[in-house]
């Protein structure tokens, strides 16, 4: 495994996720300012997680920085979500997941994306170009947690209940 690959192997499904909501919010959380724990939202998703799909063995932890909410018995990785507001964010999170674990010697993943309160699902799988795009959003995290100072401020529709809001509005 070349350095690229293995440095890419360091990150965790949350900063996959910051990057495609909010880059300053990656930068905070990457910095070890984590404000998750104060959330309601974030509380509302625990709380969905544990009373969805109770016949599933929950939340694998892989190396310390992988964890999967649930697997099928046919090997299908599952993420449960609260909303699919953020849905590009979570299909690249859980690519990662698939590119994480293809690292590690696992081929032929696939990965679903369960949005219990829509009855929705949605199926991802990891190709050559989801592949290419991944690993270049990876390369800009990267270069995104090693600056300084936070990204600049960018005004978005879900601002407000970002748990992180008083770092950029207050």
């Amino acid at each position: 495994m070349n350095s690229l690959v293995l440095n890419h192997l360091n990150f965790i499904g949350t900063q996959i996720n910051y990057y495609l909501t909010c880059k300053r919010e990656l930068w905070f959380f990457s910095k070890g300012l984590i404000m998750e724990q104060n959330s309601d939202l974030v509380l509302q998703g625990k709380i969905l997680h544990n009373d969805s799909y109770k016949r599933n063995k929950k939340e694998f932890m892989i190396d310390n920085n992988i964890v999967i909410d649930f697997i099928e018995k046919d090997g299908v990785i599952n993420e449960i979500k609260k909303s699919n507001k953020m849905e590009q964010a979570h299909i690249f999170q859980m690519l990662y997941y698939l590119y994480y674990l293809k690292q590690k010697g696992l081929e032929n993943l696939k990965g679903v994306i369960n949005y219990p309160l829509l009855k929705q699902k949605i199926s991802v799988e990891l190709d050559e170009q989801k592949t290419k795009e991944l690993r270049h959003i990876l390369t800009e995290i990267d270069e995104i947690i090693k600056i300084d100072i936070p990204p600049k401020i960018q005004k978005q529709k879900f601002c407000k209940s970002c748990s992180y809001y008083e770092f950029c509005w207050c």
